[in-house]
């Protein structure tokens, strides 16, 4: 276990590299200067390539790039053309709102989706199966910024339960949370009811079912802890999907997270935001999918880590 953990450490250097070096050259194609967006419109042409200057923009691309590298594996993510303030310490400033904001939508996630997968398994073509996953199929298909919209419409505007935006208490969390949360539980729906019809046709679910064991004991304690592989794949997934899913969803309810931060870093070409931005979010992506890989071992003693 110690040395998978290691070599999954490792496989992040690589994945350092490769972040960087695609938002930087997509950066590169984005139209517009951002020495002529912070110089201002009435700026002159003298002030506009002294402030490039300053800035290093008009070093060759490699040279940017490879400056960029080193300084981040010193800990150094760079300045904020924008605010003049550490990338690293803006990052980690709307990172734990995202975070949070993912965690919640993650949570509405499983219990919707196993919830509903667990019922449409145990009766499968069955109405209430039928119905749930029409619910699903609807809820992958509505897209998360008009979902929020109508929420925001039907529980702030007109029964005037819920606040419209902000991030200020446990009721502001309620409906961006019920929003991102919606498509990942169709998601975990479809997937679990997939995976425990599977399972209820194994062999030792027969040899349950001849012992006399009551049926919730062997939905629970045998059908869905080996059903469950795949749908914690799925949740993990959905979690990394949702640190970088978050930009409308921030956008909509004015919550100042990290998605939010990124695009008003790229209306502003702010670059080193940007970048550090993106690759925060990323290595907490592939940690999360190296604690997913970590539960595969909790819950199926079978599966080896190597």
């Amino acid at each position: 276990m110690a040395f998978y953990i290691f070599r999954r450490l490792l496989e992040v250097i690589p994945v350092v590299f490769g972040v960087t070096l695609v938002v930087f050259f997509i950066m590169q194609m984005v139209p517009g200067d951002p020495a002529v967006i912070l110089a201002g419109e009435g700026a002159s042409k003298e002030a506009i390539n002294l402030l490039r200057e300053e800035l290093g923009l008009n070093r060759p691309l490699y040279v940017q790039y490879g400056d960029y590298i080193m300084n981040v594996f010193q800990g150094d993510f760079g300045t904020s053309l924008k605010s003049q303030q550490p990338v690293l310490q803006e990052v980690m400033a709307r990172l734990p709102i995202t975070i949070e904001l993912a965690f919640y939508s993650t949570l509405i996630t499983i219990v919707l989706g196993m919830t509903a997968g667990i019922i449409s398994a145990v009766r499968p073509y069955s109405a209430t199966d039928i119905t749930v996953m029409i619910v699903a199929l609807l809820g992958i298909s509505l897209p998360s910024f008009w979902l929020g919209l109508l929420l925001m419409y039907v529980f702030s505007v007109q029964l005037q339960i819920l606040p419209v935006a902000g991030w200020d208490s446990i009721l502001h969390i309620i409906l961006p949370a019920l929003t991102l949360g919606v498509g990942g539980a169709a998601i975990v729906a479809r997937m679990t009811r997939s995976s425990m019809l599977e399972v209820v046709r194994q062999d030792y679910i027969r040899t349950a079912r001849a012992k006399g064991l009551k049926g919730i004991v062997i939905i629970y304690k045998h059908a869905l802890r080996n059903a469950l592989i795949p749908v914690i794949t799925v949740v993990g997934l959905q979690f990394g999907a949702l640190l970088g899913g978050t930009v409308l969803i921030e956008s909509v309810f004015a919550i100042n997270g990290l998605g939010r931060m990124i695009i008003d870093s790229i209306r502003m070409r702010d670059l080193p935001m940007v970048q550090g931005g993106v690759l925060i979010a990323s290595l907490v992506f592939v940690f999360v999918n190296l604690f997913v890989d970590i539960l595969y071992r909790f819950f199926n003693k079978r599966i080896e880590l190597n």
